[in-house]
């Protein structure tokens, strides 16, 4: 009987790997042992979209399912279709 086996994860070798940029070492924790001198601030990368300066908030709301089920079969984001009627109903 064969196997499924995983390939085996490639060899790192030090001069495989980038240089750290300036902008990272200083957003990178700094350390003495186990003391933990300056923690990280972010993330080593840069990653994902800017943080919106109005940023959505999660609400728990109840719907009459034919609503629900009218959005949703609109296809996907269906949420953001949902948010923009509100906003067009309140006149914002």
């Amino acid at each position: 009987m064969s196997e499924n086996k995983k390939p085996l994860p490639p060899v790192w070798d030090d001069d495989d790997l980038p240089e750290w940029t300036e902008d990272q070492w200083d957003r990178a924790e700094i350390r003495h042992g186990d003391t933990v001198i300056r923690p990280a601030s972010g993330t080593l990368t840069k990653r994902g979209r800017p943080r919106s300066a109005n940023p959505k908030q999660q609400v728990t709301l109840r719907l009459d399912a034919v609503v629900l089920e009218k959005f949703r079969s609109m296809g996907p984001r269906w949420q953001s279709r949902i948010n923009a009627e509100l906003r067009k109903a309140l006149g914002l």
